[in-house]
């Protein structure tokens, strides 16, 4: 059973680190990119709804497997800190949802022993300064190197 596992790689020049940390009601999910928590949210959906698995992987790019999908009724509980500009909100919510998700996935796998956990979230991302590079592109690249390295932590045994 997965307890406590943690990755860190470079995603558009930035130094990224998660942890996850399984606990016996929850998982805690940290993302860094300035060595601090960030905001916590805290994502839950009830255990009757069910879990989409991920599409299928193209076979042509196996390294490039598709997320599993969240599901609308996933309730998102700001806990701690406030993201500084709606934009950033935004962001938060997606990765929370997606992070979520992800793990509920691992757990229904039997990755994780618990049946479908809150998951608490942690984010602390740097944005792109105006005028540097297109944000958008930027952020979706981060987001889904993040989403591999949560996938591939929650994948350990």
């Amino acid at each position: 059973m997965l307890q406590v596992a943690q990755t860190e790689a470079v995603l558009n020049s930035t130094s990224t680190q998660v942890l996850v940390q399984a606990f016996s009601d929850r998982v805690l999910v940290l993302v860094t990119q300035v060595g601090k928590v960030g905001t916590l949210t805290q994502a839950t959906m009830p255990a009757t709804v069910p879990i989409e698995p991920a599409p299928p992987a193209d076979p042509s790019d196996p390294d490039n497997r598709p997320l599993p999908p969240p599901h609308p009724s996933i309730e998102l509980t700001p806990l701690l800190g406030q993201a500084p500009s709606s934009h950033t909100q935004a962001l938060h919510s997606l990765y929370a949802s997606q992070i979520a998700t992800l793990v509920w996935t691992a757990e229904a796998e039997g990755l994780l022993t618990s049946s479908r956990p809150g998951v608490i979230v942690g984010l602390a991302l740097k944005r792109p300064l105006d005028g540097q590079s297109d944000g958008t592109a930027v952020d979706a690249e981060t987001f889904h190197g993040v989403m591999k390295m949560v996938r591939g932590l929650l994948e350990q045994r």
